[in-house]
């Protein structure tokens, strides 16, 4: 199927958002300068932004018609296999676009070096345009992603780029079920985290740290290392597991895969969520009879790479 369009995926500035908050310029740098802040940052982030969109969509002009659209569009959006997605911002809006993506080839761009680490965003606006040619004549490398799902027993799902997150809406205990292998517990915790391959340098890294900290200070010489998981592989968390009379703690962590998928039941009356990616507008309600299964899902990301 010929590529005959090209989707620009971007995000509003912090200074677009505060000017929406705001109303006008004026009023949000007096708020920003009078809590303290630079607001000259916000201006540089958001001129560097534009002048790298205006160079992308001058480039891309000459090659193939495209529209653009903003990043809370996205969940609605149909995707069309004669699309190529192009994504200008950060890796997370890279992580947003790919859910609903459909396996489309994603070209990311890094609009600015300087503030990105870009670990998504292969591309800039220097050589974008090399990999948007590869991808219109259907010549370009490209690394699939695994993303993790969550399915309800009402047949609902959620999936996600880099990570899942199952618990409570607010600062509560949660109380579910959890089965993992040959072993069932019943749980109270701050929910877990389930992390794909993308995400294991993100939030579950901060877990990882968080426990190496705390073991630090009986065990010595205890050197941190960021959890490694494998393509097609998911690793889960427990955050702050809770021992008492009902509550076990012996399904702290484990490896996801085709053979080992995790179960867990909500016990929560009311309040339980899923959701994905750090976005909590993206979720499920997770209450008392909904039990989800966490497993590898049979979609991929298509990421395009560097030649």
């Amino acid at each position: 199927m010929s590529i005959e369009y090209a989707i620009i995926v971007k995000n509003k500035t912090r200074l677009e958002s505060l000017i929406e908050r705001f109303n006008t310029k004026a009023q949000a740098k007096f708020y920003i300068e009078r809590q303290g802040g630079d607001f000259e940052d916000y201006v540089t982030e958001h001129e560097i932004f534009h002048a790298s969109l205006n160079s992308l969509q001058s480039q891309l002009s000459k090659v193939i018609k495209y529209k653009i659209i903003e990043r809370n569009f996205i969940p609605s959006f149909i995707f069309s296999d004669k699309n190529i997605i192009i994504v200008i911002g950060q890796d997370g809006l890279v992580a947003n676009t790919a859910k609903y993506a459909k396996g489309l080839p994603i070209v990311a761009v890094n609009p600015d070096k300087q503030r990105y680490d870009g670990v998504l965003l292969p591309f800039d606006v220097g050589n974008f345009i090399t990999g948007v040619e590869y991808v219109i004549t259907n010549n370009y490398k490209a690394k699939k992603m695994s993303f993790a799902e969550a399915k309800l027993n009402d047949g609902q799902r959620l999936l996600a780029f880099n990570d899942l997150f199952i618990g409570a809406s607010s600062h509560v205990s949660a109380r579910y079920k959890i089965s993992f292998g040959k072993e069932t517990e019943e749980h109270s915790s701050s929910g877990l985290i389930v992390s794909t391959p993308a995400g294991s340098t993100g939030w579950l890294s901060s877990i990882f740290n968080m426990a190496y900290g705390v073991a630090g200070l009986f065990e010595k010489n205890l050197t941190p290392k960021r959890p490694k998981v494998k393509e097609r592989e998911l690793l889960f968390a427990v955050r702050e597991p809770f021992q008492s009379i009902r509550t076990q703690v012996g399904i702290t962590a484990g490896i996801i895969n085709t053979k080992n998928m995790l179960i867990i039941e909500s016990l929560m009356p009311a309040g339980g969520i899923i959701f994905s990616d750090g976005v909590e507008a993206d979720f499920l309600q997770f209450n008392s009879g909904s039990i989800a299964t966490i497993s590898v899902a049979p979609e991929a990301a298509n990421l395009v790479i560097v030649s």
